[in-house]
C-alpha cells in the first residue's frame, strides 16, 4: 500500500516534466515566428546554397555506389574514380548539347506554337463524340467544366505573366541563382564523393559519447531511406522515358523524343507522373487521328505494365515501406505548402521524418516511463 502514494508521485513528475517540454517546444515555435526578421538571412542563404547542394546530394547519390565498389573491391583511388566519372559525364553532356538538345528544343518549341490548335481540335473531336444523344446530360455537364477550367487557366496564365512582367529583378535574381549553383555544383559534388563517407564519424565528435551511436544509427538510416528512394526513382524515370519514347517512335507519334523525356521527368512525381505526361499525347493523337489515340492508349498500357510489373519492384521494391494512401497525402500537402519542390522532394523529406520521429518516439518511451507494461508480477 505504501508504493502506491510513491508510484503516483513519481508519474505525476515525469507527466508534469513531459508537459514542460511540451511547453517549451511550442515557446521556441512562438518566439521563432515572432522574431522572424532574424531568420531572413537564414532563408536567403538556404536559397542561394540550397540549389548546387541539392542538385549535388542527388547526384552524389547516383555516383557514389559506383566510387565506394571500385575503391573497395579493385583498391582504385576515390580521386582517381571521381575524375573519370566527372570526364565521362562531361562528354556526355557535351554529346547531349550536340545531339539531343536541337532535336529537344524545335519539338518543344512547335508544340508550344501549336498546343492551342491542338487543344481545339481536341476539344472539337471530345465535342463530337459527345453529340450523342445518349449523353446528352454528361454533354452539358462537360461543356460547363471545360469552360470553367479555361476561365482558371486564363486567369492564372494572365496573373502569372502580369507577376512575372512586373517582376522583372525577381526573375534575373533567380537565372542568377540558377547559374551561380550550376558552376558551384561540380566542386560541392566532387569534395561530396571524395569526403562525404567521412562526414558521419566527423559530425559524431559533437555528440555526447553515449548518444554517437544512436547518432549514428539514425543517420545511417535516413541515407538509406534517401539513397533507395532517389536511385531507385531515377532509375525507373529512366526506363518510362526510354519505354515512351520507343513506343511513341514505333507508332509514329510526332514529337516522340520530347513526349519521352517529358513522361520520364514527370514520373519522378509518385503515382501522378505517368497520368500527367498522358495528357499531351492523348491531345496530340486525337489530332492525329482516332486510330492514333488508340495506339497511344495501348502505349500506355504496355508502359504501365512493365513498369508496375517488373521495373519499380526490382528497383524500388518496398524500400520505404510507405503506404499509398501516405504518398498521396504527403504529395498534396507538400506540394500545397512548398509547389513543385514539395512535390518533388515531398517523400524523401518524409521519409527523413520518419526515421527522426521514430527513434525520437522510441527514446520519449523509454525516458517517460509511461508505456512500461503495467502486468503485475507473478507471485514468487
Amino acid at each position: 500500500m505504501k508504493n502506491k502514494p510513491v508510484s503516483a508521485g513519481l508519474l505525476n513528475s515525469r507527466t508534469i516534466r513531459n508537459l514542460v517540454i511540451v511547453l517549451l517546444v511550442l515557446a521556441v515555435f512562438f518566439l521563432g515566428k515572432q522574431v522572424d526578421w532574424l531568420l531572413t538571412p537564414v532563408r536567403q542563404f538556404f536559397s542561394i546554397v540550397g540549389f548546387p547542394v541539392i542538385l549535388a546530394g542527388v547526384l552524389y547519390y547516383l555516383m557514389n555506389p559506383l566510387v565506394d565498389r571500385l575503391e573497395q573491391k579493385y583498391h582504385i583511388h576515390r580521386t582517381l574514380t571521381i575524375t573519370v566519372l566527372f570526364i565521362v559525364i562531361f562528354g556526355l553532356l557535351i554529346w547531349g548539347i550536340v545531339a539531343l538538345i536541337p532535336t529537344l528544343r524545335t519539338q518543344t518549341l512547335a508544340i508550344i506554337n501549336d498546343w492551342p490548335k491542338y487543344w481545339q481540335n481536341a476539344s472539337h473531336e471530345i465535342n463530337q463524340w459527345l453529340n450523342d444523344p445518349k449523353l446528352a446530360g454528361l454533354r452539358d455537364q462537360l461543356e460547363q467544366w471545360n469552360t470553367d477550367a479555361s476561365k482558371l487557366l486564363s486567369s492564372r496564365l494572365t496573373k502569372y505573366l502580369t507577376s512575372t512582367v512586373s517582376s522583372i529583378t525577381t526573375v534575373v535574381s533567380t537565372v542568377t541563382t540558377i547559374v551561380i549553383g550550376l558552376i558551384t555544383m561540380p566542386f560541392i559534388l566532387f569534395y561530396l564523393l571524395k569526403d562525404g563517407h567521412r562526414l558521419p564519424t566527423y559530425l559524431a565528435k559533437f555528440i555526447p559519447t553515449k548518444g554517437r551511436a544512436s547518432f549514428l544509427q539514425v543517420l545511417t538510416e535516413i541515407n538509406s531511406q534517401v539513397s533507395n528512394y532517389i536511385r531507385g526513382q531515377i532509375t525507373v524515370a529512366f526506363f518510362v522515358a526510354v519505354m515512351f519514347a520507343i513506343g511513341y517512335w514505333v507508332i509514329g507519334l510526332k514529337f516522340a523524343l520530347t513526349l519521352g523525356i517529358a513522361a520520364g521527368i514527370l514520373n519522378l512525381i509518385p503515382y501522378l507522373g505517368s497520368f500527367l505526361a498522358m495528357v499531351p499525347s492523348i491531345v496530340i493523337a486525337m489530332v492525329i487521328s482516332p486510330w492514333m489515340l488508340v495506339k497511344v492508349l495501348i502505349v500506355f498500357v504496355i508502359e504501365q505494365t512493365i513498369e508496375g510489373r517488373v521495373i519499380s519492384p526490382l528497383v524500388l521494391g518496398s524500400s520505404l515501406a510507405i503506404h499509398p494512401v501516405t504518398i498521396l497525402i504527403v504529395l498534396l500537402a507538400a506540394g500545397k505548402i512548398f509547389g513543385l519542390m514539395g512535390v518533388i522532394f515531398g517523400i524523401p523529406g518524409y521519409a527523413i521524418l520518419k526515421v527522426l520521429i521514430t527513434h525520437l518516439f522510441a527514446w520519449y518511451q523509454t525516458q517517460s516511463g509511461l508505456y512500461e507494461s503495467d502486468d503485475p508480477e507473478p507471485d514468487k
